[in-house]
C-alpha cells in the first residue's frame, strides 16, 4: 500500500475504496481564481474513502482523524469537517448525477491546516467512490470544477480549482501545469533526484483556515482591479503592460495585489520553462521570488513561515517559499540531497529561537493523483 492512509482503513466489506492526495504547488499562489497559472504536485499523503452502497438516499460518513461519525439525507445543511463530504453529494446532485446513499469511512495521513490541501484530497476521494458506486464514468478532467463547486458554494471557501485538479490530475514523477481558465493541463517532468536535488517541505506549525475573511478579500479586490483595468481577470495582464496598469489603479494596496498576481504568472511560465530544459536549480531564485511577493505584494505570510523561509536560504537552500493560501502552512525549500538535514536542523533552531513550535520536515516526491484502491 502506497499511503499510511490505506493501511489503516478499517477492515469490512467496502464496495469499492479510492484515495486522493494531498499537495503542494511549487509556485503559482493566488493566481488560479484571476485565471493564472499554477505549478502543483501532488504528496504520498493520501485521503483515503472506503464506502458500501445503501438502498436509501442517506449517507453515513466516518472520519479517524476527527473522531466522528455524521449521518445527513439530500436535504440536509451539513456544518464543520463534513461539510466537504455533503458538499460532494450536492454537487454531483446537482449536475444530475443519481448517486446513491453509502457508509464512508475515511482516514487521512494528509496533515489537517498546513495548507497542503486535506479539503480537496477529502473532497476528490468521496467524488471518486461515489461515482464508482453508481456506475458513472465521468472523466477525470471535469471532477475538479466540480468539487470545488462543492467547496466554493456549500461550504463557502472562496477557492480557485488548482488544489482539487492536483488532487484528481497529478501523475507521479511530475508536476501539473494547469492553466486555471482553459484546464489545459501538461504534466512536467520533475525529477530532482537525478540532479542530486530534494524538494524539503517544513510544516510551520502555524495552522491556516481557507474560509477566512483575508482569503476573500483577496480574491474580491482581484476581481475589481480587473473590473477597473478592463480585463476579464489579472492574467490577462502582461508583465510588459504592468506599470501602465498600476498607474491606473488608485488604491495603494489593490496595486500591490495586482502585481504580486501578475508577476507570479511569469514565474510559474518560467519556471516551467526551466524544468523542460532540465535545469531545477534554476526554479530556487523563482520560488524565493515568490515568497518576497507573497510577504510584500499579496501579505499573506505570517512571521513562522517568513523565519522558515530565511533560516532554510541562510543554511544553503537554492530556494525557499511558502506553498498554499497562507496565513499559515508549509514552506518548500530546495536543497541539495546530502544537506536535508542541515537544512531542517537550521529551522528547528531558528524556530525555537523566535520562540515558535518547532516545525516538523519531510523530504516529498511527487505522487500520483486519485487512484482506485480496491
Amino acid at each position: 500500500m502506497s499511503s499510511t492512509a490505506e493501511q489503516r482503513l478499517p477492515d469490512g466489506p467496502y464496495d469499492a475504496v479510492w484515495a486522493s492526495p494531498g499537495r503542494v504547488n511549487l509556485i503559482g499562489e493566488h493566481t488560479d481564481y484571476n485565471d493564472g497559472y499554477v505549478l502543483p504536485f501532488a504528496l504520498p499523503h493520501s485521503t483515503v474513502v472506503g464506502a458500501r452502497r445503501l438502498d436509501r438516499p442517506e449517507w453515513t460518513v466516518t472520519s479517524e482523524q476527527a473522531g466522528e461519525t455524521v449521518t445527513f439525507g439530500p436535504q440536509d445543511r451539513v456544518a464543520g469537517w463534513a461539510s466537504y463530504v455533503a458538499g460532494v453529494v450536492w454537487a454531483l446532485r446537482e449536475a444530475g448525477h443519481d448517486v446513491p446513499g453509502a457508509t464512508l469511512t475515511v482516514t487521512s495521513d494528509v496533515p489537517l491546516g498546513a495548507g497542503l490541501s486535506s479539503s480537496a484530497a477529502l473532497e476528490c476521494s468521496v467524488m471518486a467512490v461515489l461515482l464508482d458506486l453508481a456506475g458513472i464514468d465521468l472523466p477525470m478532467a471535469l471532477r475538479p470544477r466540480l468539487a470545488q463547486r462543492a467547496e466554493n458554494e456549500y461550504v463557502g471557501a472562496p477557492t480557485g480549482v488548482m488544489d482539487q485538479s492536483a488532487a484528481t490530475l497529478c501523475r507521479e514523477g511530475h508536476a501539473l501545469f494547469l492553466d486555471c481558465r482553459s484546464l489545459a493541463t501538461e504534466q512536467v517532468p520533475f525529477d530532482l533526484a537525478a540532479q542530486g536535488l530534494a524538494m524539503l517541505v517544513v510544516d510551520s506549525g502555524a495552522p491556516h483556515a481557507h474560509v477566512s475573511g483575508e482569503y476573500a478579500a483577496r480574491r474580491r479586490g482581484c476581481e475589481e482591479a480587473a473590473k477597473i483595468l478592463g480585463v476579464p481577470a489579472l492574467r490577462d495582464i502582461d508583465p510588459a503592460g504592468l506599470p501602465a496598469a498600476l498607474e491606473r489603479l488608485d488604491d495603494k494596496v489593490m496595486r500591490k495585489r495586482v502585481r504580486h498576481v501578475v508577476t507570479e504568472d511569469q514565474r510559474v511560465l518560467d519556471t516551467v520553462a526551466a524544468l523542460r530544459a532540465g535545469d531545477a536549480r534554476l526554479i530556487g531564485p523563482l520560488m524565493t521570488a515568490s515568497h518576497a511577493s507573497m510577504r510584500d505584494d499579496y501579505e499573506i505570510t505570517v512571521p513562522q513561515v517568513d523565519t522558515v523561509v530565511t533560516a532554510a536560504l541562510a543554511a544553503g537552500a537554492h530556494g525557499a517559499r511558502m506553498t498554499g493560501g497562507g496565513f499559515g502552512g508549509c514552506v518548500l525549500a530546495l536543497v541539495d540531497t546530502d544537506r536535508c538535514d542541515e537544512v531542517e536542523a537550521a529551522v528547528r533552531e531558528a524556530s525555537a529561537a523566535a520562540g515558535f513550535t518547532p516545525p516538523a520536515a519531510f523530504v516529498v516526491t511527487p505522487a500520483e493523483g486519485t487512484r482506485k484502491v480496491r
